[in-house]
Parts: structure tokens; sequence; C-alpha cells
């Protein structure tokens, strides 16, 4: 499993039409002709559907391109840097000069591929798993799809390879305000680690240091609750006030995975913002204090709870899990691993993760930013500290 997994959520009331609508479903998705209620409808791909379907593509690299929040596009670049050329590290996004290449031939051939029965998982939240079950024989056993029943040609089983590095993209960040309101030129740096996969027991350790860094944006609206009492709020966001964001995430997937931190300053600052950041990952190796290793362990259970409490979130969840692991482990369990997690863990999963090689991802005006080589010694150091710069002239 990489990183994208098709969802499909359908809503009903329990005792109206269930078996109508998994028909419909069936049939809607291996695009075959169904009738229902009087009404005869075929779902078919038309190249007018297609010319569609690519005038939004189109448009959404366009406002990708746009938007003032970059943390999409960093991300691709930072998986990028940090898998080059292979499985997560390819692209997401379609190229534009693809674009025009997609036709009825190309999606058939993918549909053929990777829509297997052995991928595929049907999730029921509120119904009877008996009930479930028959239906899913009655509808959707000895179907054969618009794409063919072949079995599969080119379907990628490639390891995720870490490989670190950089990726820059040097762009004009002075006029991305969409409104009156002038929006400050900002740099935006990406630095990541390699972390574990989502099969591995470190994985909830990194969960808990994920939240425990926490972090978001300098403004942040809303009452309590929004992560103040985190690290990248504490010891970044509330010490420097041109920091615009400093924000953890952690990226899992089911052969690696990748911790990293986005921030965002002035580009005349950018040595010093990351310099702050490799800090902070050197930090995450040191002592951690019991209260909060708590906070995050509580806060990440809170979130985990209040998560489940809406019924399309169960739905996906157990249909995720299930695809992963073949199994699911419920919220109690999981709360359960949560607790478990000590200090030690934390100390032990960070330190082996500042022994491998970095990934940055860097976009905006970077004149000011630090050479690749030096970002790793930061991270290698005791301190975090860049090595000093020496310039002739400035």
């Amino acid at each position: 499993m990489k990183r994208n997994i098709l969802v499909e959520l359908l809503t009903f009331w329990k005792n109206w039409h269930f078996r109508l609508l998994i028909d419909l479903t069936a049939k809607m998705k291996f695009c075959l002709p169904w009738r229902s209620m009087g009404a005869s409808v075929i779902a078919r791909r038309r190249d007018e559907e297609i010319e569609m379907t690519r005038m939004a593509v189109q448009f959404e690299l366009e406002d990708l391109n746009m938007r003032p929040d970059p943390e999409p596009l960093l991300t691709e670049m930072l998986h990028e840097a940090a898998y080059r050329e292979n499985t997560v590290g390819l692209h997401r996004f379609c190229p534009a000069e693809n674009i025009g290449k997609m036709d009825r031939e190309v999606l058939h051939s993918y549909l053929r591929n990777y829509y297997t029965p052995d991928r595929m998982v049907l999730a029921g939240v509120g119904v009877e798993h008996a009930q479930l079950v028959e239906c899913a024989r009655k509808y959707l056993l000895g179907t054969c799809p618009a794409w063919g029943a072949g079995a599969p040609v080119h379907v990628d089983r490639s390891v995720a390879q870490y490989t670190g590095g950089i990726v820059k993209l040097e762009r004009d960040m002075s006029n991305v305000s969409l409104g009156p309101t002038p929006f400050p030129e900002l740099t935006h740096i990406m630095i990541g680690l390699e972390s574990c996969s989502f099969l591995e027991g470190d994985f909830i350790p990194f969960a808990v240091l994920n939240m425990m860094m926490g972090g978001g944006g300098s403004f942040s609206a809303g009452g309590p609750g929004k992560g103040m009492f985190t690290r990248l709020y504490l010891n970044v966001l509330n010490r420097h006030h041109w920091m615009y964001n400093a924000t953890s995430y952690h990226h899992s997937y089911e052969d690696t995975g990748l911790l990293c931190i986005h921030a965002s300053a002035d580009p005349r600052q950018v040595r010093e913002m990351v310099e702050i950041i490799t800090r902070e990952f050197v930090l995450m190796a040191g002592t951690v204090d019991v209260v909060e290793l708590e906070r995050a362990k509580t806060q990440l259970m809170s979130m985990l709870m209040m998560n489940l409490e809406a019924r399309p979130v169960i739905f996906e969840d157990v249909g995720r899990q299930v695809l992963a692991t073949r199994s699911r482990k419920l919220p109690h369990e999981l709360c359960t691993l949560i607790r478990n997690v000590k200090p030690e863990d934390i100390k032990r999963v960070a330190s082996k993760m500042l022994r491998g090689k970095p990934a940055v991802a860097a976009l905006g005006d970077l004149s000011e930013l630090p050479a690749y080589e030096h970002v790793q010694t930061a991270l290698a150091s005791r301190d975090g500290r860049l090595p000093r710069a020496y310039r002739l002239f400035r």
C-alpha cells in the first residue's frame, strides 16, 4: 500500500432498499447497465467525459501552484527528495505533459491491473455481517467489469527505498494573496527523516512523538485544545516572533515512513529558521519530560476517540486497517498501546531516526538556504547547530 487508497462511501437508511443500493453501487462501479425505479441508466465513459476530466485535472494543477498554502506541494517535493525516483517518491499529482495522454485504454489498463478482488475491501457500519456477505455474493461475485476480467499484467510491487536528498523550487512568493489584503513573502522549508511503517511496533511511539512536537501557525483561531503546549509552540513559535509556521507531520506507509517538520519565515531568516528546526530534531532524542509525554498521549487518544464518533470515519478506519493488515485493532486496543509508550521509547525511536540522511524540500526565495551537507551535519551534531558560514563579501 503506497500513498493512494480509493474510498467509496454509500450512506443510507438501514431498512430502506439495502439490496437495491448495493446493486446500484456494484453496477456503477463496474460500468454496467442497471435499471431502477422505472428508469434505465447506462454508466459509460465517453470521450467528452474524459476531456472534461482532463480540464479538471489541469485546473487543479494550476490551483496547486497558485494557492497561498504550499503544504500539499511541499509534501510532494519532500517525498520526491526522500525516495528518489521510486515508489512513494514518484509524482502523486499528474504532470501537465501527461494529461493529454490519458484516454480510455490507459484508464482500462490501470483498472484491470489494480481494481482486482485481492486489493478490495467491502466494509459496512451499522449493518449485520451476514446480510452484508449475502449481498456481496449476490451482486459482486461473478461480475465482469467493463475493462475485462484478464489477469493483471503490470502491477508494481516495489519496496520503498529511502534515499534522502533535497528538492528546491525557486519561486516568487511575494504576490500569492488571493484578495486585497497583502500576504507576507515567505520561504517554506520542510525537513524530514525516515521513521517506520504502520506495520512495525514503533509506529505508535512515532505517533506519540509527532503529537508531542505538534505545532501549527503563528495564529490559531478557536478555543483550547489547539496544541499550544507542544514543543514547536513552546520552543519555536512562542520564542521567535518572525516564524509564521512550524508544524510536525508523520506519513506512514506499508514499508516506510517519514517524520517531517514544515516551517515558514521571511526569506532573510531562512538560515536561522533551518537551524531552529534541526535543533528541535536533535532534542527529540534528548530528555523527555513525563508531563509533556502524558499530555501528548492523552491528546492522541482524545483525537482518536473523537474521530471515531462519526460513522463515516469508522467505516474508513475498518476498510483501511483490513486492507493494510488483514485485521482491525479496536479503539481500546490502540489506547492501550498508546498508554504503554514510555520516555525511553521516544528517545530510542528518535535516536534511530537521526542516524539516517535527511530529506529537504524548499520553496520560495532560497538565497539564504544552507547547503544540504550543512543540514546533514547539524542533524548529526549534539546541539543541532549549522556549521558557521564565512563570507568574504556581503
